[in-house]
């Protein structure tokens, strides 16, 4: 296992500013059973509306995918007082370095997956639509095929600016005082193109800090542009539901259990296996 923690102000000249950290889980591979293995890798953006970022949505969740033989990074990015799009860079910045490791890593430089939670969601989901705007590329001197995400899994993500936004991370991301016409910017739903990338999406019905609709709008937007998606919507279940076990139950709180919403692990490892 290549385990270390890096500040991205390291890999990068124009992140000089930043206290961004990436944690790497990448697991080594074994003559015993396949020594060229190239391997998924997956991007954790932990949700905290923009405010701070949830361990119940990092680590555990990494280790769970490194159970599976994926590598694992877990971005623990700029958050308020910082503003777009200094997250957004972090986390291009972070696709490319990934890319660039890709024989130390065996990184299958074609499979290489955002997966945010909440907030982290809408991050993900950033990526995913803004990767080919000249935003990121002028900002980080990078092509835009570096920094582009093969994939997304977005975990009750924040998408919408609209009636049915999470007021609250728009707030911390774009300042209080910010025109809805500015947020309608970030409103993601209405950035999708053909060039999207493919996307596993999974909400409850009733959760009750990010509606439901933010899903539906996202997916929405995935179908009226021909690009494939898998989503999963589960009747009912608390926001902020990580795992879905005791592990990343918060304080033990047994509403963060929910056995059949847990069925979204599997699934979504059953979805990066046939990208």
């Amino acid at each position: 296992m290549i385990y270390e923690k890096i500040n991205l102000r390291d890999i990068s000249s124009k992140l000089k500013d930043s206290n961004a950290i990436m944690s790497t889980y990448i697991p080594e591979n074994s003559e015993e059973i396949n020594i060229n293995k190239k391997r998924e890798t997956i991007i954790i953006c932990p949700g905290g509306g923009y405010v701070g970022t949830s361990d119940r949505e990092a680590e555990p969740v990494a280790f769970k995918f490194i159970a599976e033989g994926f590598n694992v990074v877990v971005l623990r990015y700029s958050v308020a007082p910082n503003k777009f799009p200094k997250a957004l860079t972090e986390l291009a910045a972070t696709v490319n370095y990934i890319r660039s490791k890709g024989e130390e890593w065996n990184v299958d430089s074609n499979k290489i997956i955002v997966c945010g939670f909440s907030a982290g969601g809408h991050l993900a989901g950033s990526l995913g639509v803004l990767w080919d705007n000249k935003i990121l590329e002028e900002t980080l001197g990078l092509s835009k095929d570096d920094i582009k995400p093969n994939a997304m899994i977005l975990c009750y993500p924040v998408i919408t600016s609209g009636e049915f936004a999470h007021k609250g991370s728009f707030d911390n991301l774009l300042g209080e005082n910010t025109s809805e016409g500015e947020r309608e910017k970030l409103s993601l739903e209405k950035l999708v193109s053909k060039n999207t990338p493919k996307t596993f999406l999974w909400h409850t019905f009733d959760d009750g800090a990010v509606p439901v609709q933010n899903s539906l709008f996202f997916a929405n937007s995935l179908a009226a542009n021909n690009v494939p998606f898998e989503l999963h919507i589960y009747p009912s279940g608390v926001h902020g539901l990580s795992l879905c076990e005791e592990l990343t139950a918060m304080n033990g709180q047994s509403e963060h259990i929910n056995d059949h919403v847990s069925t979204w692990f599997n699934l979504a490892v059953e979805w990066i296996k046939k990208l």
